[in-house]
């Protein structure tokens, strides 16, 4: 993502990464870092939580505001809201993605090959 972000910076776009890793982000030489200690994958927070999300949101574009110039960190002031003992590791339900693969495994090659990109309409899962 870091070097998306340098060529986005060069573009004229201000950007900055939420991250639960701020050290090994910051290391790859991203230009802006929001720290929150989230879990990984979660870093506007808990599915659902419309309020939680907006409120991270919010945070992230007032670094991006006041963060004028780049390998700029900044820790954010949230807390997961659960011991890390209950936090799952995978959602409760399979994304789409994962649904499709299982019932056509055959298709698995053709997501690596990019092929899917070419002839998406193919992908469409047709219940």
């Amino acid at each position: 993502m870091g070097l998306v972000q340098r060529e986005m910076e060069q573009a004229g776009l201000t950007t900055v990464t939420l991250s639960p890793v701020v050290g090994l982000t910051a290391a790859v030489g991203v230009p802006r870092v929001a720290g929150i200690e989230f879990p990984p994958g979660r870093p506007f927070g808990q599915p659902g939580d419309a309020e939680g999300q907006r409120a991270v949101l919010s945070a992230a574009l007032k670094v991006v505001e006041t963060a004028k110039h780049a390998g700029t960190v900044v820790d954010l002031p949230f807390e997961w809201p659960e011991p890390p003992s209950r936090v799952r590791s995978s959602p409760l339900e399979p994304a789409p993605i994962v649904t499709l693969l299982k019932r056509k495994p055959w298709l698995v090659p053709k997501l690596f090959s990019r092929e899917p990109a070419r002839g998406q309409s193919r992908w469409v899962s047709r219940k």
